[in-house]
């Protein structure tokens, strides 16, 4: 069985866990699915991949993991400060894993942009993780 759900809450844990970032988005904004009322800023999980990463003696997932920042602060500060957060956080962070070992979470790329209503910034972070079963 993938670890991707557990590797999911793990890393929500470790974000609406994190004083920094949840002083950042002034409360625990960080969502899978975004509610209505949502204030300015929050972060969202967004696209996830999983796919397998065996070799032929080890098995083992690979894990893209794809981030959103929302904010309408009105310029790119407070995106990439929360951006910085979440890098911090996600570093720093622990994550179990029942059933299955972390073998690494890596930062790839993120990305900072006006959305087209022309108010809102929107931030992009990319992870990749690998796991395995634990033995």
């Amino acid at each position: 069985m993938s670890a991707t759900w557990d590797l999911q809450k793990g890393i929500y844990e470790a974000l609406s866990g994190d004083a920094t970032l949840v002083g950042l988005l002034g409360g625990a904004s960080i969502f899978d699915r975004v509610p209505q009322d949502a204030s300015f800023p929050y972060v969202t999980l967004g696209q996830t991949l999983d796919r397998d990463w065996s070799t032929g003696t080890e098995e083992g997932r690979e894990h893209i993991l794809t981030f959103h920042v929302f904010s309408r602060a009105g310029g790119t500060k407070e995106t990439q400060a929360i951006i910085a957060a979440i890098d911090d956080a996600l570093k720093a962070a622990p994550i179990a894993l029942p059933g299955h070992a972390l073998v690494n979470l890596r930062f790839e790329f993120s990305d900072a942009r006006r959305d087209p209503d022309g108010e809102t910034m929107h931030g992009i972070l990319r992870y990749r993780a690998v796991t395995e079963p634990a033995n």
